[in-house]
């Protein structure tokens, strides 16, 4: 690799957080129905053998690293209740997030990251959720992702192969992270394959920070995304649009007004055994990784887009996926233009209904615009899920 002097800002460990999905077990256990009510459990718990080869300008830098860790999904242990109360369903969940790596800086000390905590209430008009939950811009784009039982990208920039924390699979190389928010979030009733959902969501900061002004939105975010899903010769397709929208403001006059806006879309199309998907985003003044900002205030104008196209096919049992996935950033997460890209290839078995077993090679690459390569790194990741 060339080596060249550049302004790397990694990401700090507190914000390499694991990443998660939405999606509820399919096979949940059943703890208790009757009297019109029930409560189920469901949980993921995952762990691989993760060899890291990097290269980066900087002899300092270039390492070969093993590691024991969590795959792109961390653990978690997930709670539902469902009550039918005349005419309406309510229901509830809580889901508890946790790492299996505490112990390399830690020691005992786990911390539980609850990542989903909310009611819902639904009957004719559809359902409304309360609470928190993942945000909807960038929801199916992330949630169709092939490598969500797996590992993907592991980049040493970004400061995801030390510490606690969880690969990023493909955040940051096709699509930003639908952060966990408070949220009042609308959910139609089936219509003919179309599903709408709009929501308004606890507003990030973006103005610029400092003197005496106050950063403020006098007005929520607002999410959204429509789908559709329909047969069409001997196909199955499935297709989305999510956005989100918001403006922050500032009490002092020379600070600019920022408006965050973000579009996501993408199509899915399963024939037989074979799954094809394509995705994508654009985004201003939210962050090219996290849909939070990752606390970042200074976002000003930041312009971000990128792009996922993936195949899959099912060999009884075992599944073969391809994955290649690219970001642009023009300038917030290293403080200049760069590219990142995540090419990926991953095989899995389903042992059962419960376990499955997967091995995943990544390579992924950032370059400068200005300043050329700064990361190459190949992951190799072998190891085992189970669900319930």
């Amino acid at each position: 690799m060339k080596k060249n002097n550049s302004r790397i800002i990694p990401l700090s460990l507190a914000f390499a957080l694991p990443l998660c999905a939405a999606q509820h077990a399919s096979a949940a256990l059943t703890l208790y129905d009757g009297d019109n009510t029930s409560f189920t459990t469901d949980g993921y718990i995952n762990a691989f053998y993760v060899h890291n080869e990097v290269d980066r300008p900087g002899d300092q830098f270039d390492r070969r690293q093993a590691r024991v860790k969590m795959g792109f999904l961390p653990n978690y242990l997930g709670f539902n209740m469902k009550r039918q109360a005349g005419d309406l369903t309510l229901g509830a969940r809580a889901s508890f997030w946790v790492t299996i790596n505490d112990s390399e800086v830690n020691g005992t000390g786990t911390a539980i990251d609850v990542r989903q905590f909310y009611g819902t209430v639904g009957g004719g008009f559809g359902e409304v959720l309360i609470g928190k939950d993942f945000g909807l811009f960038a929801r199916s784009n992330i949630l169709r992702d092939e490598l969500l039982a797996g590992y993907g990208q592991a980049s040493d920039t970004l400061g995801l192969m030390d510490g606690t924390g969880v690969s990023f699979g493909n955040i940051g190389t096709g699509y930003p992270y639908p952060f966990p928010s408070s949220q009042i979030t609308w959910r139609s009733p089936a219509m003919s394959g179309v599903n709408i959902a709009v929501g308004i969501f606890d507003p990030y900061d973006t103005t610029e920070v400092g003197g005496a002004g106050k950063a403020y939105q006098d007005a929520p975010r607002v999410e959204s995304e429509v789908s559709y899903q329909m047969d069409l010769g001997g196909a199955t397709v499935y297709a989305w649009i999510n956005g989100a929208y918001q403006t922050s403001k500032n009490t002092d006059s020379t600070v600019d007004e920022v408006s965050s806006r973000g579009v996501g879309y993408g199509v899915q199309v399963k024939v037989a055994d074979l799954s094809l998907t394509a995705s994508g985003f654009d985004a201003k003044g939210i962050h090219p990784l996290f849909s939070n900002n990752l606390g970042q205030a200074n976002l000003q104008e930041i312009d971000s887009d990128g792009y996922l196209v993936q195949g899959a096919y099912q060999f009884g049992k075992a599944r073969l996926a391809l994955s290649y996935g690219r970001t642009d950033d023009d300038g917030l997460v290293l403080g200049s233009a760069a590219e990142y890209e995540n090419k990926a290839v991953m095989l899995s078995y389903a042992v059962n209904d419960y376990l499955n077993l997967v091995s995943n090679f990544s390579r992924f690459e950032i370059d400068d615009t200005a300043a050329g390569e700064l990361e190459s790194t190949d992951t190799l990741a072998v190891g085992a899920t189970v669900s319930w």
